[in-house]
């Protein structure tokens, strides 16, 4: 056989095998790590919480919302981290208790308007309870507290969805050419 000839079946092998492992990685079954669901809390948020006091206006917590991009602001006595978690105010609350009511945001503080006494979660809480809670609860933000009930950081739902694409980033962020094929097409006026 020629050098050539054996030069050709060895890249041919190469390449078999190189679409034989990429075969075998797409039909091997994706199976999420449960070990993932014991990790602590704290490894899903990374940025330090908006945090306000009761006594602040609505609109001063909602400028700084639109500023750093956050949906939620935590609530304490005195606008600090060294003071329990007495309430949160999130978008939703903005909508709905706000807005909707017809009141002015700069004239309503925000325990006027706050979740009062939100569920929240220790530090040392697995990333299972906040699954949990924001599945059973419809939560999309997540306050974590240390063991005085001090706020740590917030969990959002963002921050799940980048937890997960960490973990699993050869599933997520390689997929076929043909996933914007697969999309719904949008209802008119959504």
């Amino acid at each position: 056989m020629s050098d050539v000839r054996k030069g050709l079946e060895f890249s041919s092998v190469l390449r078999t095998d190189d679409a034989y492992f990429d075969d075998e990685r797409r039909r091997r079954p994706k199976t999420f790590d449960s070990r993932l669901l014991q990790d602590p809390v704290t490894v899903l948020s990374r940025r330090a919480p908006l945090i306000f006091a009761e006594t602040s206006s609505t609109s001063d917590a909602m400028r700084a919302m639109q500023s750093e991009h956050s949906g939620v602001v935590l609530v304490t006595r005195t606008g600090s981290n060294d003071s329990p978690l007495v309430g949160v105010f999130t978008e939703r609350d903005i909508l709905l208790r706000v807005i909707n009511r017809g009141r002015n945001p700069a004239e309503t503080n925000l325990h006027e308007v706050m979740s009062s006494d939100p569920e929240c979660l220790q530090e040392d809480s697995k990333v299972a309870w906040v699954l949990n809670m924001m599945a059973v609860g419809g939560f999309r933000h997540v306050p974590v507290v240390n063991t005085r009930k001090w706020p740590v950081s917030v969990v959002s739902v963002r921050d799940v969805v980048e937890f997960l694409v960490e973990s699993f980033p050869h599933e997520i962020l390689n997929l076929p050419p043909d996933f914007a094929a697969h999309r719904p097409i949008p209802r008119e006026g959504a």
